[in-house]
């Protein structure tokens, strides 16, 4: 996932910045200044590439003084128990925390997150807090606790049921439910008490991720008395204003976002969406040539970070005898992709991610080119994913059934399509 650092201080320049990796490799660049006469973070170069040394330099002597502390819904380390009832502790797949890990590290700082493992509260102090990752310590992870029918709510209903299909504009029907408002507002506060106790009354400066904390920004903002800096990063797309109208309580959730002193898309074009939306939706003033709102006698800047992989790490690494063995090993336990053509894709299992319609095209290939049939195999890769929800239940089935059908229609007894 592409993220980025804030932009604005309060009451100074900062540049904006970005990590190009889904490694968590530090590639952050064009730095600038957007006010005169400031101080703080101006004077970095427009182009740099940084590591981890200048990373903490940055964070050590330009962020003068102030806590860094990430808020997410996903938590960078989870425990949880074992068969035999011993604690291990995971890395949960998640580009997010893969990328923002490197920053902690160099930062030292606080990571506030959902404590969603089945162990989490043994491994915590009196304060709900542990220190990671396990054997070398860098940063301290703060855990809030949901109940089942509150993670429920916010979660699964209004995030997962009516952000979610909203905001890729699928042809899933979004679900809004005035109960998962609630418990969606009631965990942007429980997250906004967290984030303040780990503030300790000082400045800070707080990196929010995604769809999930829509509210919290302005409530950091009211409840810290402008003490608290805040970013948020949308990972998602942001839709055209006519989309966004469908949402029931839009004017509070935009204003919620409006909290924040600079809000971050991937794409230009999500910029404009949501610069657009604003304009039609609520009281405030959008200046779309320097692309900002004022509300409230507040300025959020919206920006865009294109996002990436480091190709050239990923490039060399493709060459590395590690990842030769691995292939081989592949081989070993797959031996009818031995020889063959190789196709592959690796996801989450999502209704975003078009795996029954890449499935389909996949057999019209069989039927219209049947000289590749024995000599192609794809291989999908697809981690299960709120399977909570009745959506991405009928997804499973749906990729099942095709892969099933593909392989019956064109498979034989030494090659299996898919």
């Amino acid at each position: 996932m592409i993220l980025l650092l804030p932009e604005m201080l309060r009451g100074h320049t900062t540049p904006h910045l970005f990590i190009s990796s889904y490694s968590g490799i530090l590639d952050f660049s064009k730095a600038s200044a957007d006010c005169e006469g400031s101080s703080g973070l101006a004077g970095w170069p427009m182009e740099h590439t940084w590591n981890k040394e200048r990373l903490h330099h940055l964070i050590e002597s330009k962020l003068q003084g102030r806590k860094f502390i990430v808020v997410s819904n996903r938590e960078p380390f989870m425990h949880r128990r074992r068969a035999d009832g011993t604690v291990e502790c995971i890395r949960p797949a998640s580009g997010m925390a893969t990328a923002l890990h490197p920053i902690m590290m160099a930062s030292g700082g606080t990571w506030v997150a959902h404590g969603a493992g089945d162990a989490d509260r043994t491994v915590v102090d009196e304060e709900d807090c542990v220190m990671v990752p396990p054997g070398a310590p860098g940063y301290k992870l703060r855990r809030v606790w949901l109940n089942d029918e509150l993670e429920r709510g916010f979660y699964y209903g209004l995030s997962n049921e009516g952000l979610w299909p909203l905001c890729h504009i699928t042809f899933t029907r979004p679900e809004f439910r005035p109960q998962d408002w609630q418990d969606y507002k009631t965990v942007n506060r429980l997250f906004a008490e967290a984030v303040l106790e780990e503030a300790q009354g000082g400045r800070a400066l707080v990196f929010i991720q995604d769809y999930h904390f829509c509210l919290l920004p302005r409530m950091l903002r009211k409840m810290s008395a402008g003490r608290i800096v805040c970013a948020q990063f949308w990972h998602i797309p942001w839709p055209n204003r006519e989309v966004f109208r469908a949402f029931p309580w839009g004017e509070e959730l935009l204003d919620g976002m409006l909290g924040n002193d600079l809000m971050g898309f991937h794409i230009h074009h999500h910029c404009q969406n949501f610069l657009d939306t604003v304009d039609r939706s609520i009281e405030a003033r959008v200046d779309t040539d320097r692309s900002e709102v004022l509300r409230r006698k507040h300025v959020t800047r919206v920006r865009p970070f294109p996002i990436s992989i480091d190709f050239a790490a990923a490039s060399q690494m493709a060459q590395s005898d590690e990842v030769t063995q691995a292939m081989e090993g592949w081989l070993e336990k797959l031996p009818g992709l031995r020889g063959r053509k190789i196709g592959a894709s690796i996801e989450r299992l999502d209704y975003t991610k078009g795996i029954p319609q890449r499935l389909h095209a996949l057999e019209h290939v069989f039927e219209t080119q049947p000289q590749l049939r024995g000599k192609l195999c794809f291989v999908q890769i697809a981690v299960p994913s709120r399977d909570h929800l009745s959506s991405y239940q009928a997804e499973q089935s749906a990729v099942d059934e095709a892969a099933a059908r593909i392989n019956a229609r064109f498979g034989n007894a030494t090659w299996q399509p898919v």
